[in-house]
């Protein structure tokens, strides 16, 4: 079955418009908004689960994705964790987690996974990049973006071609993107 659509699942709207801005030349990108319990597990395993549970929600193919940001001074804490820690402690509430240690370095994930359909064994197309933890530099606007450092520059001072050059997303949909390219073996 070759795809023409790619069914994203997330309320993101940040997310929505990265993944059309690198696949919207390849594959349409759809988009629904299903509330899908999150496990707890290693970083693969959330993934295929979420993607696991929205193709059964939507009773057809989805695509979902989950981003961690493993800081290495705290063995890879928050990591899939991230977004809760985020909405509670903020860009400053990270840095005072790095405060003690001498190694701000972290690496960004992203995990993409596709599942054809209930029943179906959801694929995986991880991207990372690795990068610095600082102080809150740039727009606001993106999750931790204003605090990840890569090159000089944390992700909210890049322009989105910049950004999507060099992300953690950018890198898993290059791998989707030869995927597709391959006719989705």
């Amino acid at each position: 079955m070759t795809l023409t659509k790619l069914n994203f699942i997330t309320g993101n709207q940040n997310k929505l418009r990265e993944v059309r801005d690198i696949l919207g030349k390849v594959i349409e990108v759809d988009n629904q908004e299903v509330d899908v319990p999150e496990i707890q597990g290693t970083i693969e395993e959330i993934a295929k689960e979420k993607a696991k549970r929205a193709a059964e929600a939507i009773n057809g193919p989805a695509l979902t994705e989950d981003t961690a940001l493993e800081f290495h001074a705290l063995k890879g804490l928050p990591g899939p964790y991230i977004k809760f820690f985020m909405e509670n402690v903020g860009h400053e509430g990270l840095n005072k987690m790095l405060d003690g240690f001498e190694d701000r370095t972290a690496e960004a994930v992203c995990t993409f996974a596709f599942c054809r359909g209930p029943g179906e064994e959801p694929i995986v197309f991880q991207g990372r990049t690795e990068g610095t933890i600082v102080r809150p530099r740039g727009p606001a606007k993106f999750g931790w973006d204003a605090i990840f450092e890569y090159n000089g520059k944390t992700y909210a001072e890049m322009d989105k071609e910049e950004k999507n050059s060099v992300s953690h997303r950018g890198k898993a949909l290059v791998k989707l993107q030869h995927w597709l390219a391959e006719g989705q073996q």
